[in-house]
């Protein structure tokens, strides 16, 4: 051997090749193998003897060329196998590769065939001599012919052939990467790189997940051949199908079989990790792969999954991509919530598309999934959620003012998106340590800065960050000292929310404290009056917060604010004692403030009564400074009238009257914390050690009673007179006298309301003292009658009625005792009250405004309004009395007694539950049926199950329809409209609540479908209403078009043809389109087409989409017409009896103006669509040449029979119209009628020729697609000859008659266009 082996080392180093030829040829081909085995295993001198048998072996002769074949037949495997040095292993290949191209043709084949056999089989486990494939593959191609079977291929065929086998054949797990790896050298057309990628995508499932990322990798590098999307689409593909399936194993735990391995989670995600990390820096190199990947987002966010979420993010972090990210991200979430919005609001398409993919959900298990170290996609996160939350944040209103009281629930797909935005802000705070500095940095510099605009949706993040890591934040705390600073500049909303939500942090850091007190101190002397109004509301905060030691708590004190992680013992000795220092101090600093503008005082007394229900200790202090305020304007003197001074009152500024002393709310004030300490003082400990102080309190509070019972008794007195105030004084805003009248009105009528609370609260339901309240009552009426009087002859918006100084729960408990106590001892006392009309009704009108604020600004005015518990529980009481009061004593009964213009008793009951149920779903809309049930029930049994919050909502739902049936039953003239009205809003609130799967929904679709059909009443409001009622339950139930027919014929039947000769079928599905109430309903209807326009636009631009994104799936589908796609044959249905219905309209003679406009609108919208529809078929003819459906046929011939020439008759008819009608007008105001129709010709000539270009355009579409689809769809057509050239004989009589005046007589648009150019002639 060791002979063999020098031989052939000498014989080759000497270079006379052909002895080497003859030596090597007496050796045998065992002996050969033998020699190189023994050389490789020793790693000694093998190199050298291959290069010698390559030389001794020339590829000339078949001798030769076998002996260089027998060589690589051994030496792969030999590689292969695992038994050599690396470094020998790679010497050996690097010798092959040099020798590959000498080799024969017929001999390159065998060794490719031997390779594709190997890796069949699996034995090309290490991948050391994959290396010299792509040279094998590289040397085939540039063959002539070799010899295939029985035939001849070319070598690039050959090729072609071998890789098309190695990729239909079956891998070892363990050799994809390897192979991944040399497919990179191998030159691929287009498809062979497309056949192996799928080869390779296919395998990931195979693989163990530790191995996805360096595949990945490797798919990424092969990606610069081609073929680029396919390979990104492939990788997030995977991933998205291995979350669904750890999401699954999550959910149902244990039950999936156990023969499938679970993944566990913290691994996969990892894997996602580093394979994101990949391919972001793949992107970096490649901005062709970038693009790719940003595009396949573009067409359709239903791409989205957590994984490409995160991706995205990731990639978001290259300058060049992140705007084009956020952009697509933003685009993507606010799409999803509109189409979910859209899915939600209708049954047509939740049947014909079931399932909805929510991108919010996603962005958040992106949140989530980031915990496990994926650091490269936290700060795309933090970008995303600010960038979301300032574009769908709140705008500001007109004027750049911020509307009050933002509504509870995000409803519109903006505020959805917002919420989103703060959503994975807060998830994203509380998970990963590093951005949250950033986080509250932005957060802040965003409430300091965005002063124009409302802030509130950043409060709520703020409020939220600070619950859930309170602890956190005071690592941070500077930040937010930072933010005290600018307290005096910013606007008051801000300010209040703002130190609500650091509240929980100000009990624990003293320090923050400390700031925030230097703060609001010097707000306090701010020039700028929000900057002082900010430092009350501050100090009136902080004085409800800390408790002094000795408050009773009241139970109503678990408000929110308080709510926090943070358990500090604020009750411990030295707190409370340092908190009554503080709190005294505070109260010193606030007394200054009552020498300061009306609005500033406002503030205080509104908040003192709050304080002293927390803070009961300060009671001596408060109430003190309330009755020193109170003294000034206060007549001490008995004998004198009015007990009042008003002078003290009012301030002058040059030739201007300013309120200074809003006395009302102090009165109240006072009132207020009068009436809270005496019910607290009999629950407080009898023997108190404070004795001093609590006989000093009984001196206060008796003083006061004194001073509110004289001032009971001389109001009493007073005439109008004594304030200067009578029927003849001036009110007119104009002038200064008129503007202090007002003043001194409203301030004696606060006073008026004021002491009847009072009085009705220490009268304990005695007869006398009830008598006098009726007395206070009829004064503060006179005095309201004389300003109501007043500014009727002057139509000034700013005359609204001064709000109500009532509180919420003393009209709540006023409007029970008048209608349904009945408590024997309480009677003859009550009769004085009810005996009063104007009082019970001046009562009810209070609940209706304290209501309606409620709605506006989600709190009232007085105590307790802003405690949303408490304001809840006086709802239910409300609702509970208007509902008995309603149902049980008839309009009718009360109306024949007084013939009188202004509404009833039980027409405002009604409007409050109105006012309430809407009230409730906008604001506690959670709460609705705690609402309901609260109405009947007592409130111990809250708890309700779903079906009997169902039948008690619909047990209401059944008494409003009872008392409308009641309305509808009677004649014409026993009807009141705007009763009927309400119960149909009402009947509309309620039925929201109603799911649209019940059994119940469906009775009440049934119901209203009845009373539309039966009721003929001529009251174009009252059937608005009805039928919007009727379209927005059917929309829920199923796709409204064949009701939308059925109105079409009744609007046409009632208002007849617009050929007068043609006689219209009389037709009535539904009774309550009548002559009266046809124009109303037509534009009802026309509102509805509309949104079924939208749906079908909708699903039509998704079939588009799913086209594009999936060529192959929706071949088969437009195959055969018999299996037509869903959604396809569902638009095409749709647009069928929407274009029927249409035709109706458009004969009917429509009275010109907004009725008209409206239908040549949607007709335009129509041929719009129709032609998206043509233009979606070229494309499937084009990609896929489908046939047609034989539906959309008849589509096509019913849209060019039925509607194209009724669509120009119509246009006709509209321009005639306006004409003739014009000449009746003539006879009237002219240059009126002149203005009104020039203004209207504008309007619908230009609506007209938009429905030409319409239909043109979608009849040039037809043609191409004729064309395309080989069907003569153009049959059906009629080529209009309308519009092209008109000569209508009248006017050319006319014309001959009065050559002169041609220009005025000339009636149509279309003449018009004809005589210009004569008009040029002349200038000729």
């Amino acid at each position: 051997m060791r002979a063999v082996i020098d031989r052939i080392v000498s014989l080759s180093d000497g270079g006379s090749a052909a002895e080497l030829e003859k030596y090597l040829s007496s050796l045998k081909d065992d002996q050969l193998i033998k020699v190189i085995t023994s050389s490789a295993l020793k790693g000694k001198m093998v190199g050298a003897i291959v290069k010698g048998i390559f030389e001794g072996s020339p590829s000339s002769s078949t001798e030769g060329s076998n002996r260089k074949l027998l060589v690589y037949q051994h030496c792969i495997p030999l590689c292969e196998s695992g038994d050599l040095q690396t470094e020998v292993a790679a010497d050996i290949i690097g010798l092959l590769m040099l020798e590959t191209h000498t080799l024969s043709g017929p001999s390159l084949a065998q060794l490719a065939s031997l390779f594709v056999e190997a890796i069949k089989v699996g034995k090309m486990g290490s991948g050391k001599s994959l290396e010299l494939f792509p040279t094998v593959l590289t040397a085939l191609a540039a063959c002539e012919s070799l010899s295939f079977g029985k035939g001849e291929l070319s070598g690039e065929e050959y090729k072609k052939q071998l890789i098309n086998s190695l990729c239909s054949s079956r891998w070892d797990p363990q050799c994809v990467i390897h192979l991944t790896t040399m497919f990179r050298d191998v030159p691929l057309s287009p498809e062979e790189l497309q056949f192996l990628v799928e080869k390779v995508l296919r395998m990931f499932t195979k693989l163990d997940l530790q191995e996805i990322p360096p595949l990945v990798y490797q798919l990424l590098l092969l990606s610069a051949k081609g073929g680029k999307k396919q390979i990104l689409d492939g990788i997030i593909g995977y991933f998205k199908e291995q979350d669904i399936h750890q999401e699954k194993e999550q959910k149902h735990g244990e039950s999936l079989d156990l023969e499938v391995l679970s993944i566990p989670q913290d691994q996969l995600r990892h894997v996602e990790g580093t394979a994101i990390l990949h391919i972001v820096f793949s992107i970096r190199l490649d901005h062709d792969l970038g693009r790719e990947f940003l595009k396949s987002f573009k067409t359709s966010y239903g791409e989205l999954c957590p994984f490409s979420a995160a991706l995205m993010l990731s990639v978001a972090r290259i300058q060049r991509y992140e705007e084009q990210v956020f952009d697509l991200l933003k685009g993507a979430i606010i799409k999803s919530f509109k189409d979910e919005q859209l899915q939600q609001g209708s049954k047509f398409l939740q049947d014909v598309l079931p399932g909805h993919c929510s991108v919010a959900q996603m962005i958040l298990d992106t949140v989530k999934n980031s915990v496990f170290g994926w650091d490269h996609v936290t700060q795309g996160l933090v970008q995303l959620g600010f960038f979301i939350m300032d574009t769908f944040g709140p705008k500001p209103g007109p004027f750049g003012k911020i509307s009050e009281g933002s509504s509870t629930v995000a409803r519109t797909p903006n505020q959805q998106a917002c919420k989103l935005g703060g959503q994975v802000l807060l998830q994203g705070f509380k998970m990963h340590e590093p951005i949250r500095g950033e986080i509250l940095e932005q957060v802040l510099n965003r409430l300091v800065t965005k002063t124009a605009s409302p802030v509130n949706h950043y409060l709520d993040l703020f409020s939220d960050i600070v619950i859930s890591a309170p602890m956190i934040l005071l690592e941070s705390s500077s930040k937010v000292t930072e933010t005290f600073d600018h307290l005096s500049y910013l606007p008051l909303a801000t300010v209040q929310g703002l130190l609500k939500a650091v509240q929980p942090l100000l009990k624990v850091s003293m320090s923050l404290k400390d700031s925030l007190i230097l703060v609001l101190r010097k707000a306090m002397f701010s020039s700028q009056l929000d900057g002082r109004k900010s430092a009350v509301t501050g100090f009136l905060l902080l004085l409800k917060n800390f408790k002094v030691l000795g408050s009773l708590s009241s139970s109503q004190c678990s408000q929110a604010i308080s709510s926090s992680q943070v358990q500090v013992d604020v009750h411990s000795r030295y707190n409370s004692a340092a908190n009554e220092a503080f709190c005294l101090e505070i109260l010193s600093s606030l007394r200054r403030c009552l020498g300061q503008q009306a609005d500033v005082r406002l503030m205080l007394y509104e908040g003192f009564y709050d304080v002293l229900r927390r803070n009961s200790q300060l009671a001596s202090s408060i109430m003190q400074t309330l009755f020193s305020q109170l003294g000034r304007c206060y007549e001490s003197e008995q004998d004198l009238l009015p007990p009042v001074k008003l002078e003290p009152c009012i301030t002058a500024h040059g030739d201007q009257v300013y309120l200074q002393e809003p006395l009302g709310h102090l009165v109240s004030c006072t009132v207020q914390c009068l009436l809270c300490l005496q019910n607290m003082r009999p629950s407080a400990n009898p023997n108190a050690d404070d004795s001093d102080g609590e006989e000093e309190e009984e001196g206060y509070q008796s003083e006061l009673q004194t001073i509110l019972e004289s001032m009971t008794k001389r109001m009493i007195k007073s005439e109008l007179e004594d304030f200067e105030l009578d029927k003849s004084a001036e009110f007119s805003i104009g002038s200064s006298v008129g503007v202090k009248n007002n003043i001194y009105a409203v301030l004696v009528m606060g006073v008026y309301e004021v002491l009847m609370e009072y009085n009705f609260i220490k009268a304990n339901y005695s007869k006398s003292r009830f008598e006098e309240l009726l007395q206070l009552f009829h004064r503060y009426h006179k005095l309201s009658e004389i300003l109501k009087e007043k500014s009727g002859k002057v139509r000034v918006p700013s005359h609204k009625t001064p709000r109500s100084l009532l509180s919420l729960g003393f009209v709540s408990t006023l409007l029970t005792v008048l209608f349904r106590d009945s408590t024997q001892s309480r009677e003859e006392a009550l009769s004085v009250l009810r005996s009063s009309g104007e009082f019970v009704r001046y009562a009810v009108c209070v609940v209706l405004q304290k209501i309606q604020q409620l709605e506006e600004t989600g709190h009232t005015d007085g105590p307790d309004g802003q405690n949303t518990d408490r304001t809840f529980r006086f709802l239910c009481d409300m609702t509970s009395v208007l509902m008995w009061r309603y149902t049980n004593i008839p309009s009718v009964v009360e109306e024949a007694g007084k013939k009188e213009k202004r509404c009833s008793l039980s027409l405002l009951c009604l409007e409050g539950l109105l006012r309430i149920f809407t009230t409730c779903q906008q604001r506690y809309p959670h709460k609705m049926a705690q609402l309901l049930t609260n109405m009947e029930i007592a409130e111990d049994d809250q708890q309700q199950d779903d079906a009997d919050v169902t039948e008690m909502n619909f047990f209401y739902i059944r008494q409003f329809q009872r008392a409308l049936f009641t309305q509808l039953s009677g004649g014409e003239e026993d009807f009141n409209s705007k009763e009927a009205q309400l119960l149909v809003s009402i009947l509309s609130v309620l039925s929201h609540q109603l799911k649209p799967s019940s059994q119940q929904f469906v009775q009440m679709i049934t119901w209203t479908v009845k009373i539309c059909k039966e009721t003929s009443f001529e009251d174009p409001a009252f059937s608005k209403g009805l039928l919007s009622l009727l379209f927005n339950l059917h929309v829920l139930y199923k796709s409204p078009v064949s009701l939308l027919l059925e109105l079409c014929q009744d609007i046409h039947s009632q208002l007849g043809d617009i050929d007068q000769d043609v006689e219209v079928e009389k037709q009535s599905h539904y009774a309550i389109v009548n002559i009266k109430t046809a124009t109303t309903a037509a534009l009802l209807v026309l509102s509805q087409v509309d949104r079924v326009l939208e749906e079908v636009e909708w699903l039509i631009a998704r079939r588009k989409s799913q086209t594009t994104s999936d060529k192959s799936d929706s071949g088969e589908a437009t195959q055969t017409e018999g299996q037509q796609d869903p959604i396809e044959k569902a638009v095409t249905l749709q647009l069928g009896t929407l274009l029927t219905a249409l035709n109706e309209l458009v004969q009917t003679a429509l009275l010109s103006g907004t009725c008209t406009i409206t239908l040549l609108r949607e007709l335009r919208r129509t041929y719009t669509i129709l032609t998206t529809l043509v233009k979606y078929y070229i494309q499937v003819c084009t990609t896929q040449h489908g046939l047609l459906p034989a539906r959309f046929e008849k589509l096509v011939k019913l849209s060019g029979s039925h509607l194209t020439p009724q669509c120009y008759s119509f246009i006709t008819y509209v321009q005639s119209g306006e004409f003739s009608g014009g000449d009746d007008k003539k006879k009237k105001k002219r240059n009126e009628t002149n203005v009104a129709g020039s203004a209207k010709l504008l309007r619908e000539t230009k609506a007209i020729p938009d429905l030409i270009f319409s239909i043109e355009e979608y009849e040039k579409y037809l043609i191409t697609l004729s064309k395309k689809s080989k069907v003569n769809l153009m049959q059906y057509m009629k080529l209009s000859t309308s519009r092209d050239f008109r000569i209508i004989a009248t006017t050319v009589d006319a014309a001959l008659q009065e050559q002169d005046d041609t220009q005025e007589t000339t009636e149509s648009q279309e003449a018009e266009e004809t005589q210009e150019p004569k008009l040029k002639k002349r200038k000729q």
